[in-house]
């Protein structure tokens, strides 16, 4: 329930910041206001249970991102090695695309993350990255298999594939 709660109130705050100065009367009319406390409340029973999960695969219990700390973590991520390897990999799928270097494939990473968190930012942050896709979990293992636009090695490391991700989804979710 408290996991439910804190992302209710996480988005109802996001959702006032992306609608301040909206209203006719004050900051925001109470329509918006209605509008925000239902949709925040549908995201935390969706997300909830999700971003605050309590159980891990080795059975631990925790809250883990409720503390503080891994949301400013997260966000030295998304602006820093984030931020830049998106940008990196920008210009080589245009350098690609230009030139037609390109050896397309599926390959099979082991991160080796113990939280469904940790290998969703992961994968998320891998298929935002161009060049690069996910397209399976192995839920026994944990592995993520990534479409990659520029296959080097049959059985290529994580660092080649998606860089520091893995270290950074490591400090953030476990």
């Amino acid at each position: 329930m408290l996991a439910i709660l804190v992302t209710a109130v996480v988005a109802f705050l996001f959702y006032l910041l992306l609608t301040l100065g909206s209203g006719s009367v004050g900051e925001w009319s109470a329509t918006e206001l209605i509008t925000g406390a239902v949709l925040s409340l549908i995201a935390g029973l969706i997300a909830g249970r999700v971003v605050f999960s309590k159980k891990e695969r080795s059975g631990k219990s925790h809250y883990r991102m409720l503390n503080p700390l891994r949301w400013l973590t997260f966000l030295v991520y998304l602006i820093g090695p984030f931020f830049f390897a998106m940008a990196r990999a920008n210009l080589d799928v245009a350098y690609r695309v230009i030139t037609g270097r390109i050896r397309p494939g599926i390959v099979r990473l082991s991160p080796g993350l113990s939280t469904d968190l940790g290998i969703t930012l992961l994968a998320n942050s891998i298929t935002l990255t161009p060049g690069t896709l996910s397209v399976d979990v192995d839920e026994g293992t944990g592995d993520l298999f990534v479409h990659w636009i520029n296959v080097k090695d049959t059985e290529p490391t994580c660092e080649a594939v998606c860089g520091s991700f893995p270290k950074w989804a490591r400090r953030i979710a476990e």
